[in-house]
């Protein structure tokens, strides 16, 4: 069995940004599905399941501050890295107020995208794990209490 690839929406309507950076994260074993607007992203999201989305904040219609907020008004704990030449201060704390996991203003270093993913990738599985102690050859789930 394969392990599970991780796949990561990214919106934004720049076309050169979303393909080069669907192009450098396939390169580092991402699957990668692409939007470049909110209602598209929207419509990707009810047919697939994504463990991370890169989302411009400057977008046609809808911003990526407005889906953040949607997002996470919905109960949806998705990590999201907001990607943006928004550099203000206040537009940094404008993005993690809406719900933005982490902040990254472009121009981007590539190699920091990628750790930054991958630390929050890795903090967003150990959540989701089941609560499970292992002792020897034994286990205890601590939400069943089993």
């Amino acid at each position: 069995m394969q392990p599970h690839k991780i796949h990561i929406l990214i919106v934004d309507d720049d076309s050169r940004i979303l393909a080069l950076l669907k192009q450098f994260l396939n390169k580092n074993n991402f699957l990668v599905s692409t939007a470049n607007s909110v209602i598209e992203a929207k419509n990707l999201l009810k047919t697939s399941n994504y463990d991370l989305i890169i989302l411009d904040v400057m977008l046609p219609r809808i911003t990526g501050l407005d889906f953040a907020t949607t997002i996470r008004d919905a109960g949806n704990n998705i990590p999201i890295v907001m990607l943006t030449a928004l550099s203000e201060a206040n537009d940094r704390v404008k993005g993690l107020e809406a719900g933005a996991s982490d902040y990254i203003t472009k121009p981007f270093e590539p190699r920091e995208l990628l750790l930054r993913i991958n630390n929050l990738i890795n903090n967003y599985n150990f959540k989701k794990e089941t609560n499970i102690i292992k002792f020897g050859n034994n286990f205890y789930n601590c939400t069943t209490k089993e």
